[in-house]
């Protein structure tokens, strides 16, 4: 369209049309209309190199936001604060970053992944155990130089070698529960219980025999 034509001269080399007065001004100005691109002047190319430069900046924008989505998604940052559940067994548990996994306290830094992006081997937790554990995580025998897992107090076994985990002063626990037989146990590995399915199995596991003789079994 010719600069004395009405309506506007679109400019083939940008995103929208000039009106008529810019297409006067240019040719006021003595430029030369290309061909098929009557009217587009300076002030075109400047708006030209301004929509490129917006549209470069919206890319860089769009391509910030989806590497922080995958950052976030593939990975969810460390949770600060203490991070302790009850398991499903009601013992003292870990919890994993996604906020929906507990496990057993004495899985953490057991050389096993159990949470679903292995927070639980992470190096800041098991560079220097005991020390690097939270101190849920922790409980610590007669002798100080000895610990446990927490989970591992009061669970009926003598994981201290001393029974200080499961006997007072050092420890108080509950009585005995139901699938456990109070007596003082000839096996090492019992401190004042021993599992009810050991009874009536012709095996001594009570000093007094009362295993196998008041026992009513599982």
């Amino acid at each position: 369209m010719s600069p004395g034509g009405a309506g506007s001269a679109v400019c083939p080399v940008c995103f929208w049309s000039l009106g008529q007065g810019d297409a006067e001004s240019n040719t006021a100005a003595g430029g030369r209309a290309r061909p098929g691109g009557e009217g587009c002047g300076p002030f075109c190319y400047s708006r030209r190199g301004a929509c490129l430069s917006a549209f470069l900046l919206l890319l860089l924008a769009i391509l910030a936001a989806l590497l922080a989505v995958a950052t976030i998604l593939g990975r969810p940052p460390r949770i600060p604060g203490t991070q302790s559940c009850v398991t499903m067994t009601n013992r003292t548990g870990f919890l994993c970053h996604d906020r929906r996994h507990c496990i057993p306290a004495h899985g953490v830094c057991d050389g096993v992944r159990a949470c679903p992006h292995g927070e639980d081997e992470d190096e800041h937790l098991c560079r220097d155990v005991p020390r690097s554990l939270p101190g849920f995580l922790l409980a610590y025998c007669g002798d100080p130089a000895f610990w446990i897992y927490s989970d591992q107090k009061c669970d009926g076994t003598n994981n201290c070698g001393d029974c200080s985990d499961e006997l007072s002063p050092v420890t108080a626990c509950p009585p005995c529960g139901p699938g456990w037989w109070p007596c003082t146990p000839t096996v090492f590995k019992y401190c004042s219980c021993i599992p009810r399915v050991l009874c009536r199995d012709h095996v001594q596991h009570c000093s007094d025999w009362s295993d196998e003789y008041a026992c009513p079994g599982p």
